[in-house]
């Protein structure tokens, strides 16, 4: 809290402009340029803010990261800005006009649905967590809309706000926890407090078992870039007990139409390999049915057919070979072809793609490239190789 303090005072506000940007390799020298007119602490605090900022860009974007506060722990946890304000999007889209943010950590979703124009109470137990999401909110220049109350989340009357958003801890002192009765607060508890509003939003980690999900949400899948980013559970909306897989940027979201799952067929043409956000939902059999395709094996989320059929849902390889799994033939067939740059995807297989590189690539590096999965085709080892679509 201190340093936080310290830094929000006109000399650590200079201090920040000058460490900004500060390559990691010229900090000891910095450090020692500023500690001739500086207190000592003051400088390392502010160097310490820079490598956060620099750290917080990937999720916050330049402008903003160079602008907000940080802890350590904020940076690891908080929602990447675009999936914040796809959120913040469809609260609007439901006609939300105010929001209780409950475990808002540093502030990010506050941030997204202040600018989304919804008012926001943004609440954390944590003085520090509290006041760097304050300090985030006026920098942003948001405190007109972002209210950060520091309490208890389980003892705030949320009976004022349309809307709840819940956003409970998942790491404990051993790291993730995988438990949802062993969040904090549980993921009972903010259940409970989403079915007191008419609108709700708990975001809760991707690999949560359907079977946790309650009857009345709706679970949604989010992922971005093509990393899975974490699951939502929405009460309010039309579509209770439904599922869905949304990928960012676009947003392009696929619903679950409770398909059955698809029947395993030869290897066709192109292999596609769906999004991380579909395959937690549960999904592969809608994007089976988009591509007119089946499954490699009854057990992996391959999905095989014989025409292409571009989704935004799957990415697609036009396979050129299918070789039982054998590292000598692989390292031959790669020499003959003059292959210098290999990817390795792999499903239902132990052989770790490192390791596979290093043992079947040529050195000297030819100029093809291919792509290689290992997988299970009906039970059996096998190598399929092929090229992006």
């Amino acid at each position: 809290m201190n340093d936080l303090e310290r830094l929000l005072s006109p000399e650590g506000r200079a201090l920040l402009d000058e460490v900004r940007g500060t390559d990691p390799a010229d900090e000891l020298a910095v450090a020692t340029r500023l500690r001739r007119t500086h207190p000592a602490d003051l400088v390392s605090a502010a160097l310490g803010q820079a490598r956060l900022r620099q750290r917080a860009v990937a999720k916050f974007g330049a402008e903003d990261a160079g602008r907000m506060f940080f802890t350590p722990n904020g940076v690891e946890q908080a929602t990447r800005a675009s999936v914040a304000a796809y959120r913040a999007r469809r609260f609007a889209d439901l006609g939300v006009t105010s929001v209780a943010d409950l475990c808002c950590g540093i502030g990010g979703d506050a941030i997204a649905l202040a600018r989304a124009g919804i008012r926001v109470l943004a609440v954390d137990r944590d003085p520090v967590t509290a006041a760097t999401a304050r300090a985030n909110a006026e920098a942003l220049g948001l405190a007109g809309l972002i209210e950060v109350r520091e309490a208890d989340v389980t003892e705030v009357d949320t009976a004022a706000y349309d809307a709840v958003f819940a956003d409970p801890a998942r790491r404990g002192g051993r790291g993730r926890i995988f438990d949802p009765e062993a969040y904090s607060p549980p993921l009972s508890w903010a259940v409970e407090a989403a079915r007191k509003r008419p609108h709700a939003a708990l975001k809760v980690a991707p690999g949560i078992p359907h079977e946790a999900v309650p009857g009345d949400a709706e679970a949604e899948w989010i992922s971005d870039g093509g990393d899975v980013k974490e699951a939502v559970l929405w009460f309010g909306t039309d579509r209770p007990g439904t599922v869905r897989a949304t990928l960012l940027p676009g947003p392009h979201t696929l619903p679950g139409r409770g398909l059955p799952d698809p029947s395993v067929r030869p290897v066709g043409r192109y292999l596609y390999e769906p999004d991380g956000a579909v395959i937690r939902a549960h999904l592969v059999a809608e994007v089976a049915e988009q591509v007119g395709g089946g499954l490699l094996d009854a057990t992996i989320a391959y999905v095989t057919a014989d025409e292409l059929h571009p989704t935004p849902y799957a990415h697609a390889y036009e396979i050129t070979d299918r070789l039982p799994f054998n590292v000598k033939k692989l390292k031959a067939l790669l020499r003959e072809r003059e292959v210098g740059v290999l990817t390795v995807k792999k499903r239902g297989s132990a052989v770790e793609p490192e390791e596979l590189r290093r043992k079947v690539l040529p050195k000297q590096h030819g100029p093809h490239a291919v792509t290689v999965f290992l997988t299970r085709v009906a039970g059996a080892p096998t190598m399929l190789l092929g090229h992006p679509a």
